[in-house]
C-alpha cells in the first residue's frame, strides 16, 4: 500500500503532467463552450499527439480533455441557452435563467462545484465497480437493450418538463429521426426519399446544433442588446452555504 502511495505521489506530482494537464484544460474549454465540438472530437484530434508520449501523460491528457470539455459545455448554455455539449442540455432549463436574472457567475459558480464533485465521484466508483459492471455488460443481449431503450422512452413523461403528451411527443419524434437511414440489418431504405446522402442516417451532432443553437440563434438575434445587458457579470461566484443546502441532493442524484 505505501508503495502504491509513493508511486501515485510521484505521477501526481509530476512538473511535466501538471503542464500539460493545465494546457489540456484550457484546450478542453475553448473545445466545449463550442457547438458542434465536444469531448470525444477533442480527444481524437489529441489522439495523435499522445501516440508519443508515455502511457501515464497519455492517458491524463485524454482523460482531461475530456473532462474539461464535457464541462465546458455548462458555459454556453448558461450564457445563451446553447450548449456545448450534449451533457449540457439539461444545464439550459436551471442556467440560463438565472443568467437572464444576472446571476451568471452564480449558476457557472454551481456548475464548475458540481463537476468537480461529480468527475471525483465517478472515478472512484469506476475504479471500484468497473469490473463488476463489464461483466453485467457482457451479459446484455438485445431483449435487454430493447428493455433498456423501452425504460428511457417511458421515463420521458415523468421526468421532462412541458406536459405528458408533449414529451412522448417529442419522443416518438426523436425516435423518428433516429430510423433515418438504412436499416442495419437488412439495408432496408427509411425515410431517405432517395436521398442516398441519408444512407447512414443523422449524424448526432448536426441534429443537435439545429434543434438547439439555431432556434436559439433565431429567437435572440432581434434582442443582443438586452440579453447582453440582463446577463453581464463581473466573476465566477462559488456557491454559497445555501447554495450547497439546495443542490446537494441534486449534485448526488447527478453523481450517480
Amino acid at each position: 500500500m505505501v508503495e502504491a502511495l509513493q508511486a501515485m505521489g510521484s505521477v501526481v506530482l509530476d512538473p511535466y503532467l501538471i503542464v500539460l494537464i493545465l494546457m489540456t484544460t484550457v484546450m478542453g474549454v475553448v473545445i466545449g463552450v463550442l457547438p458542434g465540438l465536444g469531448a470525444t472530437t477533442g480527444a481524437a484530434l489529441l489522439l495523435p499527439f499522445t501516440l508519443t508520449m508515455e502511457p501515464v501523460h497519455a492517458i491524463a491528457v485524454l482523460a482531461t480533455i475530456y473532462v474539461s470539455a464535457t464541462f465546458a459545455g455548462s458555459i454556453t448554455a448558461i450564457l445563451i441557452n446553447t450548449p456545448g455539449t450534449s451533457a449540457a442540455a439539461a444545464t439550459t432549463f436551471d442556467g440560463y435563467p438565472l443568467a437572464q436574472r444576472g446571476e451568471a457567475g452564480r449558476a457557472l459558480g454551481i456548475a464548475v462545484v458540481s463537476s468537480t464533485i461529480g468527475g471525483v465521484f465517478s472515478i472512484i466508483v469506476l475504479c471500484i465497480a468497473a469490473p463488476m459492471l463489464a461483466r453485467v455488460a457482457y451479459e446484455f443481449r438485445p431483449p435487454e437493450y430493447f428493455a433498456l431503450a423501452l425504460f428511457g422512452l417511458s421515463m420521458l413523461a415523468s421526468i421532462s418538463a412541458g406536459g405528458t403528451v408533449r414529451n412522448l411527443i417529442g419522443g416518438v419524434f426523436g425516435v423518428w429521426l433516429a430510423t433515418i437511414g438504412a436499416e442495419p440489418t437488412t439495408g432496408i431504405e427509411r425515410f431517405m426519399f432517395g436521398n442516398y446522402e441519408l444512407y447512414e442516417g443523422l449524424s448526432f451532432v448536426p441534429v443537435f446544433i439545429g434543434l438547439f443553437a439555431m432556434s436559439e440563434l433565431l429567437v435572440q438575434s432581434n434582442q443582443v442588446n438586452r440579453i447582453v445587458d440582463k446577463i453581464g457579470m463581473k466573476a465566477v461566484k462559488l456557491p454559497s452555504r445555501e447554495d450547497y443546502k439546495r443542490i446537494w441532493k441534486t449534485v448526488l442524484r447527478s453523481c450517480g
